[in-house]
């Protein structure tokens, strides 16, 4: 087989924000196998929250580049690489390869028959609660709302959204910028607006809930659960896991924990570290089996790949194989 490699820069609309980070383009890792006269693509953002940049990615990649070369299965990789956008991005890759060289669809590989989905539309953090309330009255056929939040106002800028779009379903993400002692005052000031669900308030390796702690409005963990070897220990306050194929390294390693997150009792969600639609069509794969869907990230771009996904006020339809799968 043969291994090709290189980095992708993608712009966006305006700079994306959340509470920690800033974003001024998508860059993308994408890797092509090829053989047999097929080619398999992936593409893959890695997890910056976990030093991740597309230059460190591709020395993963490059250092692997003779044993992929040499032929590896999905299972190998799991062992080859670590979690993480390099193995993300090859495993998406051997899946897309997979299905062209079976003639097949990644469907009819899962035996899975596809559905549209609607997916949040994701309102980046602004400087003030009125700006905020203003893009979320700009996406006024989007019915789901994924608000960006830090530790400034996250209350105010909640009700001033609310207001503007009084219609939406809205799902709140703090990005760990919460302290354990705020979090059930938040909750409670918020509780009379209808939110669907908070993701991932505190911090990644210190999410030690309050004592006693119960809330009406269901709790994500996103940062706080990688893989399924994070779900192990996953502290039983979340009620939902955001799954995405970063973090998991991989649609083979996502599956894996969606099965594991629904034995146990959990919702899932699947997200997306904002890219093209080359990253949202797996993340599509997963979104079958979800409850809350985000995969906007083609949205946030000021253009997307041919054959890219098609969205109509919220509702994502089923992509073509000529995309990936």
């Amino acid at each position: 087989m043969r291994v090709s490699v290189h980095i992708e820069e993608w712009p966006l609309w305006t700079p994306f924000r959340i509470s920690n980070h800033e974003w001024l383009t998508a860059e993308a890792l994408v890797v092509e196998i090829s053989g047999d006269g097929c080619v398999g693509c992936g593409e893959a953002q890695g997890v910056y929250y976990l030093d991740e940049t597309s230059a460190s990615m591709l020395e993963q990649v490059l250092d692997v580049a003779d044993t992929l070369s040499a032929g590896v299965s999905r299972e190998a990789l799991l062992n080859l690489l670590p979690a993480g956008g390099a193995r993300n991005a090859i495993d998406c890759a051997l899946w897309d390869w997979e299905a062209k060289q079976s003639g097949k669809t990644i469907w009819q590989l899962l035996e899975i028959e596809p559905q549209p989905v609607t997916t949040v539309f994701t309102v980046g953090l602004e400087a003030t609660p009125e700006a905020m309330a203003e893009k979320a009255r700009k996406a006024a056929d989007c019915p789901v709302l994924k608000i960006k939040l830090g530790a400034d106002r996250p209350v105010e800028r909640l009700r001033a959204i609310r207001e503007a779009r009084p219609d939406a379903e809205i799902v709140v993400d703090a990005n760990q910028a919460w302290q354990p002692a705020e979090l059930q005052d938040i909750i409670a000031r918020v509780s009379d607006l209808s939110i669907a669900m908070i993701e991932q308030p505190l911090q990644r390796g210190a999410d030690h809930f309050p004592e006693n702690f119960s809330s009406p409005i269901p709790i994500a963990a996103d940062e706080s659960c990688l893989d399924t070897d994070e779900y192990a220990t996953l502290s039983p306050h979340y009620d939902i896991v955001n799954i995405k194929l970063d973090k998991t390294g991989g649609l083979t390693e996502a599956l894996r924990l969606a099965e594991a997150a629904k034995a146990g009792g959990k919702d899932l969600m699947v997200g997306n570290m904002v890219g093209t639609s080359l990253s949202m069509a797996p993340a599509f794969v997963v979104a079958q089996m979800c409850k809350f869907v985000d995969i906007d990230g083609p949205l946030l771009l000021r253009c997307d790949r041919l054959n890219g996904m098609r969205y109509q006020s919220g509702r994502v339809e089923v992509f073509s194989p000529d995309l990936w799968g």
